[in-house]
């Protein structure tokens, strides 16, 4: 156990065949359990019972209430949770300690059956299942009062023995535990299961074609909401929104297919926690809302990373060019976010034809996937027969004579072209990259402009750190390639969108600006 040849790590991950959620971050696992409970319930009309078992000092954090007061309103009667209320937390007494009425109060606050029991008493631990398996219309939670390292000499209800191994007390706690078992003639199986459950087949997504015209302004958002309901018509597809599918445009798919759409409400973080449980019965969930809401649920997405979660992410408003809304909307992390979670696939498309195409690639990309919209319309600038794949870049302007290259995306793409219009009137050729595949990178794409044009200069709706620019720079790094970047620096405000990217530095005119600076040095 916990050594590096050994798949049976400190915390378990889906490295072991049995188990489907990494566990390890606390408060978490109770989200995945009502996705799992909401999927069995509501899509499968299966028989399961889903149990998920919470250590006391967890029930500090406030996903676990976000989950409960999900669980309760959409009457999860399939869903049990165990609280082992053992009073130590890790480096002193939990808040409540041994009070279960505490958490007795709180669960049926949130409309739960609540059970409290001696966590020590089998018989009692019987009776709690045996009610839990005849309440209908409500979660229930069995609150276990426990002692920790209950019989282990020297250790019971001691502080400071989280997660250490016994030393000096090991011969003696077995001896001890051994002591206590006893014989018995009875024999106890587990019932069969009442199906055996059917899962949603492998095969390929596959969108119909989109039907935009050429230059028509459709925001990237209203794309992603027309695709994801087009791509509604399998089964598979699962939509949970944070009470923002007016802005998200996820309202397109609920319209649709209102039974596969899941109203999360404002609780981000137990969204993608019950998208990541959704996942886990075989259902390929989008989950949609502000990009800058996204970043409080960053633990989340990343424990959706480390247990192979078929997870995707849309966020939308991304970005000073929201406008009017001001700086705690703006989306500005996070391309940073999600570039960094293991094997993640994120996407930045530019116009209405490459995001409807990027949800049908999320869709089939096997793990975490991010695609980033924008708010404003922006034209159509793509034929609807555009052909996308992951770690591709789309070269929109070119000639033999480039002097320079800007790689742009979303907003700033559109602003990079009309940095490219006024070049062309005063006689100076730039090439136009639309970046699209923010990871993996179009490395062979970008390596050709560097080579050809000279000077990359990067131009993005977002903080230096983490986003298209150093993504660029780090895929080129090898080649020695000159790279510049412009970029959202300090703090944001309110005001208008064209006002706003004017104001920090990745407007038309400053783009023209600088690719002249460029050329001329």
């Amino acid at each position: 156990m916990r050594k590096v040849t050994s798949d049976l790590e400190g915390h378990p991950t889906p490295r072991l065949s049995f188990v489907d959620v990494a566990s390890g971050s606390l408060g978490q696992g109770i989200s995945s359990a009502v996705g799992m409970a909401y999927c069995s319930k509501y899509f499968e009309d299966s028989q399961i019972r889903v149990f998920a078992i919470l250590g006391d000092g967890e029930c500090a954090e406030g996903s676990v209430w976000e989950a409960f007061n999900f669980a309760g309103f959409y009457k999860l009667d399939n869903l049990c949770a165990v609280i082992d209320v053992n009073r130590l937390g890790q480096s002193e007494e939990t808040m409540c300690e041994h009070n279960l009425e505490s958490y007795k109060s709180k669960a049926e606050a949130f409309g739960w059956e609540a059970i409290c029991i001696d966590g020590h008493n089998i018989q009692e631990v019987i009776s709690a299942l045996e009610t839990v398996k005849i309440t209908k219309g409500k979660p229930s939670v069995i609150i276990a009062k426990t002692i920790k390292g209950k019989d282990f000499l020297g250790i019971e209800n001691e502080l400071n023995w989280h997660g250490k191994p016994l030393g000096d007390k090991t011969e003696s706690v077995i001896s001890y535990l051994k002591s206590q078992l006893h014989p018995t003639e009875e024999k106890s199986l587990p019932q069969k299961p009442l199906s055996k459950g059917q899962f949603p087949g492998k095969e390929p997504f596959k969108i119909q074609q989109p039907h935009y015209t050429l230059q028509d302004l459709v925001a990237t958002r209203t794309a992603y909401g027309e695709a994801l309901s087009a791509l509604g018509s399998d089964s598979r597809i699962v939509s949970l929104d944070a009470d923002t599918k007016n802005s998200t445009m996820a309202y397109l798919f609920k319209e649709k297919h209102p039974k596969r759409f899941i109203e999360c409400y404002i609780a981000e973080q137990n969204m993608v926690g019950a998208a990541l449980g959704v996942s886990k019965r075989g259902k390929v969930p989008f989950v949609s809302t502000f990009g800058a809401f996204l970043t409080r649920a960053f633990d989340q997405v990343r424990m959706c990373g480390l247990s192979w979660g078929n997870v995707k992410f849309v966020g939308s408003h991304c970005g000073v060019s929201i406008g009017e809304d001001g700086a705690s909307q703006m989306g500005l992390e996070d391309l940073a976010m999600f570039r960094s979670v293991p094997n993640s696939l994120v996407l930045y498309p530019s116009d209405a034809v490459s995001t409807y195409k990027a949800v049908e690639l999320a869709a089939n990309h096997p793990g975490v996937a991010y695609i980033r919209t924008s708010r404003p319309s922006t034209p159509v600038i793509y034929s609807n027969s555009l052909e996308v794949v992951s770690g591709q870049s789309i070269v929109v302007k070119e000639s033999s004579q480039d002097r320079a290259c800007v790689v742009a995306g979303g907003v700033t793409l559109h602003e990079a072209l009309k940095a490219y219009e006024e070049l062309q009137k005063e006689g100076v050729n730039v090439r136009v990259v639309d970046m699209f595949s923010v990871k993996p990178v179009d490395l062979k794409t970008l390596s050709k402009c560097s080579e050809e044009c000279g000077s990359i200069l990067v131009v993005e709706d977002h903080y230096l750190a983490g986003g298209m620019f150093e993504a660029v720079c780090s895929a080129l790094a090898p080649s020695k390639a000159k790279v510049h970047g412009l970029c959202v620096e300090g703090v944001p405000r309110s005001g208008k969108p064209q006002e706003l990217l004017s104001m920090f530095g990745i407007s038309s005119s400053a783009i023209k600006q600088k690719l002249k600076d460029i050329i001329k040095a």
